[in-house]
C-alpha cells in the first residue's frame, strides 16, 4: 500500500464526534491512492470510538496524542508519518466535494508548483448552507498572500518535503497562515482552483470565529515574518478590507 499512497490527509480532532465521520467519508470517496491520518487530540466525547469505526479501511489510522497539543502539533505530528508525495489537511468539522484531490493533484503536477487550494463553500453549525461561497485565485503570490489570506487550510494539497522543511509553529496565531507564506516565500506562487470544493462548516468554538481575537492574531503573523510595523498596518488594513468583502 505505501507504494501507492499519492496523498496523505491529515485531520487533527478534538470532540469532533459530531461532525467527524462526515469528513472521514468525503476523504474515502476521493479518487486517488490516499491514506487518512486522524490525530485525536485528547477527546472527551465519542471521536474515538467514532473514528474506530472507520479503521476496518486500511486506509484509516488512528493516531492518540498522550496529551493535548493543539492543532498544529497535532498536524505535525501527520505530516511527520505522511507516506504520501503530497499532504491536504482536512479539519474534522468540514468536508470535500467528490474529485478534489484529483483535480488537486493534476494542477499541481500540470503547474509543478508546491501548494494548490480551492475554493469554499461557507455552512451552518448543522451542516445546512450559508448560501456563500469564497473563490481562489488561479495564481496566488506573496504579496497577494499578505494582503489576505486567500487559502483555506482545509482546501490546501502541497508537497509533503516542502511541509517538512517548515512544519505549522505557534498556535496562538494562525499557524497555517504561517506556512502558506513561509512555503511562498521559498517557492514561488500557489495555484487555486475556483471551484468551492470545500465545504467549510462555520462552528462555534473555532479561533477565527471571534474576529477581534482573529484580527490580533492576523497582525502577529507579520510580526512574527520579519515585517515592520509600518509595512504590518498597511497589510493588516488591506487585511481587513479584504475580509470585510469575502464575508458581507
Amino acid at each position: 500500500m505505501e507504494e501507492q499512497i499519492s496523498v496523505s490527509v491529515i485531520m487533527p480532532a478534538y470532540n469532533a464526534g459530531n461532525y467527524i465521520g462526515q469528513a472521514i467519508e468525503s476523504v474515502l470517496c476521493q479518487e486517488v491512492p490516499l491514506e487518512l491520518l486522524v490525530i485525536d487530540d485528547c477527546s472527551s466525547d465519542n471521536t474515538v470510538a467514532v473514528v474506530k469505526q472507520y479503521t476496518r479501511d486500511e486506509r484509516v489510522a488512528l493516531i492518540c496524542n498522550e496529551q493535548n497539543q493543539g492543532a498544529a502539533e497535532s498536524r505535525n505530528t501527520g505530516i511527520r508519518r505522511a507516506r504520501g508525495k503530497y499532504l491536504a489537511f482536512l479539519d474534522a468539522d468540514d468536508w470535500w466535494q467528490q474529485g478534489k484531490l484529483k483535480l488537486q493533484c493534476t494542477k499541481l503536477q500540470e503547474t509543478g508548483m508546491v501548494l494548490c487550494c480551492t475554493g469554499r463553500e461557507l455552512m451552518n453549525a448543522d451542516g445546512s448552507s450559508r448560501g456563500k461561497s469564497i473563490g481562489a485565485p488561479e495564481i496566488i503570490t506573496y504579496a497577494m498572500l499578505l494582503r489576505t489570506n486567500s487559502i483555506a487550510c482545509s482546501s490546501v494539497v502541497m508537497k509533503t518535503e516542502a511541509a517538512r522543511e517548515f512544519y505549522m509553529s505557534h498556535d496562538e496565531l494562525h499557524e497555517d497562515y504561517i506556512l502558506w507564506l513561509k512555503v511562498l516565500k521559498k517557492y514561488g506562487n500557489a495555484c487555486g482552483i475556483n471551484e468551492p470544493m470545500l465545504k467549510s462548516r462555520m462552528s462555534q468554538g473555532g479561533k477565527s470565529r471571534n474576529k477581534l481575537k482573529s484580527a490580533r492574531m492576523h497582525f502577529g503573523v507579520y510580526r512574527l515574518m520579519g515585517i515592520g510595523r509600518l509595512a504590518s498596518c498597511y497589510y493588516f488594513l488591506m487585511y481587513m478590507f479584504h475580509g470585510v468583502r469575502k464575508y458581507l
